[in-house]
């Protein structure tokens, strides 16, 4: 599946944006993984029930053919999942990640990769979200991966 979809994320149309409060959450808790970090992950955006994950190309992100490595294809989704369910989280929860599977559509490839959890349910204690990845080359995006996961809201564990 190439060009734009519903589900794409475009720079062309503007997106919800979750609140001050919940942003600043989301943000503090992806500066504290270091997996991220290690990756040079970063948000894209942040909206109720809708978060992005984009990941610049680098070598050290590439399998033997010079494609986005799975595993960084994978860890991006995840996280973008489980931070779409944690903006619609109570104060003084946690989120993590239950199960989640990811199928492969196209090898990874391009100036970055940008993964869009979506909620597709909200539970008080269990959240399924869709997972979506994209490859983008200049201004052509097309998908990569989609999934689906499955979270759980830990409450009285604030994130630390």
């Amino acid at each position: 599946m190439e060009g734009a979809t519903s589900n794409e994320p475009s720079g062309e149309t503007e997106r919800e944006q979750a609140s001050a409060e919940i942003q600043a959450r989301i943000r503090t808790s992806f500066d504290r993984q270091g997996l991220m970090g290690l990756l040079g992950a970063r948000l894209a955006h942040i909206g109720p029930g809708c978060v992005h994950i984009a990941l610049p190309s680098r070598p050290e992100l590439t399998q033997q053919h010079g494609y986005f490595h799975a595993g960084a294809t994978s860890a991006i989704a995840d996280s973008a999942g489980g931070y779409a369910a944690f903006t619609l989280f109570p104060e003084d929860t946690a989120v993590l990640t239950v199960e989640y599977k990811l199928n492969l559509l196209a090898p990874a490839q391009g100036d970055h990769i940008e993964a869009v959890g979506t909620v597709l349910k909200a539970g008080r204690t269990l959240t399924v979200c869709r997972l979506d990845v994209f490859a983008a080359q200049g201004t052509h995006r097309s998908l990569v991966a989609a999934g689906q996961q499955t979270l759980i809201c830990v409450p009285g564990r604030p994130e630390q």
